[in-house]
């Protein structure tokens, strides 16, 4: 085999080949590398501590769920100024839902640092209110209301206080 040189004098040979393609992974794999650290520093992927218990008790959950429906009750929650938080029970046929137990826990819709518990207070037929403290901002209401018969309601709102 004969070899013509090219115009400039570079040949392309074995090893110049070879490194062109270890320097290609190379390139692949520290890109690779850098989105995974950047991905597991922004976000472990840890949604609940106890991810076992919470499977085991879906259908417990899916249960609840469906008493909650045939009970028809409806929920709203509003942020009020001052970090009250006004949260309104209304039956199947839009009357109130009086003589609840309501309790509830605030957390930031990212994280669950700085989460805070409200007991709420009937203060008219429906209508319960609760004060917390520091709040501003987005955060996510979970609450769970029970009445003097033994039914239990489980409603989440998110809230934004400016």
């Amino acid at each position: 085999m004969s070899q013509t040189a090219s115009p400039t004098g570079f040949q392309l040979r074995g090893l110049h080949v070879l490194a062109i393609i270890v320097g290609f992974f190379l390139v692949v794999i520290a890109v690779d590398t850098g989105f995974t650290v950047m991905a597991i520093r922004t976000f472990p992927g840890e949604v609940s501590v106890t991810p076992y218990e919470d499977g085991v008790a879906y259908n417990k959950k899916l249960a609840q769920l469906a008493a909650q429906d045939r009970l028809g009750w409806r929920a709203t929650a509003q942020s009020g100024a001052g970090g009250g938080v006004t949260v309104s029970f209304r039956d199947r046929a839009g009357a109130p839902v009086t003589g609840l137990a309501v309790h509830a826990k605030l957390e930031r819709p990212a994280t669950e640092s700085g989460r805070k518990t409200a007991k709420f207070a009937e203060t008219a037929p429906g209508i319960y209110v609760a004060r917390v403290a520091g709040l501003t901002g987005a955060w996510d209401l979970s609450l769970v209301a029970r009445s003097r018969a033994g039914a239990r309601f489980e409603a989440e709102r998110r809230l934004t206080w400016r």
